[in-house]
């Protein structure tokens, strides 16, 4: 062999050596951190063994026979398949970006703190009931179990890109204030109106009243729905002793407030307008979109159900969290959306410059505390931090308000003030009855929602629970108020009592989805303005009237129900309308044949989208400075506008010219078709709303990378979707940035209470929070369609008793079927049941 030949042999050699084992190391550090979930393993701390069943969808459904065992292994779990997401939540809710991602998360960190979340977390673990705080103390030992062996990377890949890249993580035992702070997220997320007080004020000093008054009117009463609107008398059991319905008396720091998109819906149906002659119960939850999901699916099962260990739940969960935040157990099952309480109200504050740290009260000078924050910045100095401390809360001056010369403002807030949120879920989780339920709902203190219910023996209900203030008169909380004087001091909270509650109402049914609660005739304010104008609730009531038949069929039709509002209005405009061009009113004719429906598959629809985009940006950019969302406000605002061509709303501000509701209308529906043919093409037959409208799932981290290959590995889509804001398949965009979704029905879940076994689930992307593990975006074709996957309770798969877990057979003669396309197939079936068994073992 020649020297040269020998050379190149021993290159090529070296080249294969090294790719193969860069390629081995690459696969190492990608895989790496997924968890082990077959076999057995040891966890210190068990009272006896725990086992734990992954269905084929990699939902874990856990088994115990001791309480302190069950929510330890729920904190394992939860760890092994989502810390990366629970370390995120942890430092959101203690204000320690920057820790992480650097200098442009000060700003973000820097509001938490003045906040408080942090400081409110530890206040509310040490405020636990003694009960609460062991299940607490359970299942933070269950997250460290999992987190204390293993390196940063070997819990996410996220860390091991970040070690890759010189930032390495330190990995903090979890603690159970850790817990209560995503609570404390979640309390601001979905009652932050201190950010709508503020942005209202804004809105006045440069609108006035009047053009105020037309963007945000009142709710209409006389047109949209109420969730209450009548009274039902319970049984004369004892259990159910004064628990009738009630009417008392009859990312900048701005971003982190009541969050865009969030809303949902629910609805209960009695047994006398199912074909089952008992309840069915749905939910969907409207959250903001992210990867991996902000839900978890889990069964949390005591063998035996005894004093020891009272739970037999299954439902979603929140990383990071014990128990079971939606779900059902054998007795009860339950659903939530967000009432959208106020309570928050900010204080104008009378200072003196040459005493910043005093405001004036009551004719005094009271000194403020001042607690001291010190934020660390990765890659840069600390920032020091003094919080101002009033005995409302602490102050939260922006820059915006220094920019528009306004006084210091102190917030008060009353998740700021304890509560108990932790005992209320243990207790729903293990409550049997309509009473228990409300017994349970007497500690959900924040955040408010709106609870349906049903039961096994068929009663339907709905609670609103929370802490929530009771204002003194001439306070509607819809604005700051002078905080130099007790006339705008909260006056107690509304007594859980005199909170709206129903059960079994004669019409049969109960419908929320973020409309009204009760009517004004209501002794106490909820708040001054509800954040959905009752088109999703009138749709749902409307669906539910069709039929005294309700099966989880007809359910399904309603979760993909998307029926677009304001549509039969702004067609009929155009159709009224002179659009002076032959190419425009032959697009306005053809969309008259719409049949109303934003599916993915619609060419009328993606037209109609273009057109409300335009038409939101040239009603309102003119004067707001932006373009709104185009969400339910915007919808009854234009609905009333339509009626009023003259209105100063129509005219664009940035032209000499005087504009009518006509102009507008005109100028917007040309704008939005050549906005539509420029994305699809002039073909109008071969558009689809779903070209225009997809959701992409983008990691909060290495998915916001900007580098292509990176944010490919984390991120999923864009995927093509049906509905819009303001439909019951509420996937919102934003008319400032069409048409990507922002917003979406976070999870979605029908409860047979005829039969538990036809209950059906499932949430956005995937039970993992791994890339690439087979379960981390294996929902999202399933979620897109309207389809679910089987919400497995029982061991006993069916009228024959058999045992589902572990056996594949079962679940054929159980009845499971791919419910993508309705068929008995042996794969779907095995892939809908137990495919992983891991017990955990005592020392």
């Amino acid at each position: 062999m020649r020297p040269w030949v020998r050379v190149v042999l021993v290159v090529i050699v070296i080249v294969a050596v090294v790719a193969a084992g860069l390629g081995a190391y690459c696969v190492h550090t990608l895989r790496r951190a997924l968890p082990t979930l077959d076999g057995d393993l040891i966890l210190p701390g068990l009272r006896q063994p725990v086992e734990i069943y992954r269905d084929g969808w990699g939902v874990p459904h856990i088994y115990a026979s001791h309480a302190d065992d069950l929510f330890m292994a729920q904190g394992y779990v939860h760890a092994q398949d989502r810390f990366y997401q629970m370390e995120l939540a942890r430092r959101i809710g203690q204000g320690r970006l920057a820790e992480l991602f650097g200098e442009d998360l000060v700003d973000m960190d820097r509001f938490i703190r003045t906040v408080g979340w942090n400081r409110a977390a530890v206040r509310l673990a040490a405020e636990l009931d003694p009960g609460a705080q062991l299940v607490l103390g359970a299942y933070a030992h269950g997250v460290n179990q999992y987190i204390a062996p293993r390196s940063a990377p070997e819990l996410a890949l996220e860390f091991a890109l970040m070690e890759l890249t010189g930032a390495p993580v330190a990995i903090e035992p979890w603690l159970p204030e850790h817990t209560m702070g995503w609570g404390v997220v979640l309390a601001f997320m979905l009652g932050g109106n201190m950010e709508s007080e503020r942005d209202r004020l804004e809105r006045l000093e440069m609108l006035g009243a009047e053009m105020e008054a037309d963007l945000a009117p009142p709710y209409p009463y006389d047109q949209s729905p109420t969730i209450v609107t009548e009274r039902a008398a319970p049984p004369d059991d004892p259990l159910y002793a004064n628990v009738g319905a009630t009417f008392a008396g009859g990312v900048s720091p701005r971003d982190l407030g009541a969050a865009p998109g969030v809303g949902s819906n629910n609805w209960v149906v009695s047994g006398a307008r199912t074909a089952t002659g008992l309840p069915l119960l749905a939910n969907d939850t409207h959250l903001p979109i992210q990867m991996p999901s902000i839900w978890y699916e889990v069964g949390l099962h005591c063998r035996p159900v005894s004093d020891a260990c009272p739970y037999d739940v299954v439902g979603f969960s929140f990383p990071g969290t014990p128990g079971v935040i939606i779900g059902h157990n054998r007795h009860i099952a339950w659903g939530v959306t967000n009432l959208g309480p106020d309570t928050q109200d900010l204080y104008i504050l009378e200072t003196d410059p040459d005493h910043p740290n005093q405001y004036g009260y009551q004719d005094e000078w009271l000194d403020m505390d001042i607690v001291a924050e010190t934020i660390r910045v990765n890659g840069g100095a600390s920032v020091q931090l003094e919080v101002q401390m009033t005995h409302f809360g602490p102050v939260v001056t922006d820059a915006a308000d220094i920019a528009a010369g306004r006084s210091p403002m102190a917030l008060r807030w009353t998740t700021l003030e304890g509560g108990d949120l932790l005992r209320a879920i243990l207790m729903l989780n293990r409550a049997a009855n309509w009473a228990d339920f409300r017994a349970a709902l007497r500690y959900w203190t924040w955040p408010a929602q709106n609870f349906v219910y049903a039961d096994v023996a068929g009663n339907i209900g709905y609670q609103t629970p929370g802490r929530i203030p009771i204002r003194a008169e001439g306070h509607d909380g819809l604005l700051p108020v002078p905080g130099n004087t007790t006339a705008y001091e909260w006056q107690g909270y509304i007594p859980f009592d005199e909170l709206p509650s129903e059960f079994n109402p004669e019409r049969g049914y109960i419908v929320t989805a973020n409309n009204a609660v009760v009517g004004p005739e209501y002794a106490y304010t909820l708040t001054g303005a509800w954040s959905d104008y009752g088109y999703r609730a009138a749709r749902i009531t409307a669906l539910l009237e069709a039929t005294d038949a309700h099966t989880v069929a007809t359910f399904v039709a309603i979760h993909g129900d998307n029926r677009v509002p304001l549509a039969d209005e702004l067609v009929a405009a155009l159709a009224a309308l002179d659009l002076a061009d032959a190419a425009l009113a032959d697009a306005a004719a053809w969309l008259g044949g719409w049949d109303r429906q934003a599916d993915m598959d619609s060419a009328h629809a993606a037209l109609f989208m273009g057109f409300w985009a335009e038409l939101v940006a040239a009603v309102y950019a003119d004067e707001l400075g932006a373009v709104p969302n185009g969400s339910s406000r915007e919808v009854y605002s234009l609905s009333r506008l339509l009626d009023d061509p003259e209105n100063a709303w129509w005219d664009d501000a940035r032209t000499a010219e005087v504009e009518t509701r006509d102009d507008i209308v005109r100028r917007a529906f040309a704008e939005g078709r050549r906005l539509v043919a420029d994305r699809l093409g002039d073909n109008r037959d071969a558009w689809r709303w779903g070209a225009l409208h997809t959701a992409t799932f983008v990691n909060q981290g290495p998915g916001q990378s900007g580098v292509g290959l990176i944010a490919g590995i984390f991120n999923r889509g864009p995927v093509a979707v049906g509905g819009s804001a303001s439909v019951v398949n509420a996937t919102s965009w934003r008319a400032s940035d069409p048409f990507a979704v922002y917003g979406l029905p976070s999870q979605r879940m029908i409860v047979d209470l005829s039969d538990f076994a036809n209950s059906r689930s499932i949430h956005t992307t995937g039970q993992s929070g791994h890339p690439f593990s087979p379960h981390y975006s294996d929902m999202i074709d399933l979620w897109r369609a309207i389809a679910y996957h089987p919400m497995l309770f029982d061991e006993a798969g069916g009228a024959d008793g058999c045992r589902v877990a572990p056996h594949a057979d079962c679940a054929r003669r159980a009845g499971w079927v791919n419910t993508q396309t309705g068929a008995l197939t042996s794969e779907r079936l095995r892939d809908s049941l137990w495919r992983r068994r891991q017990t955990m073992l005592r020392c």
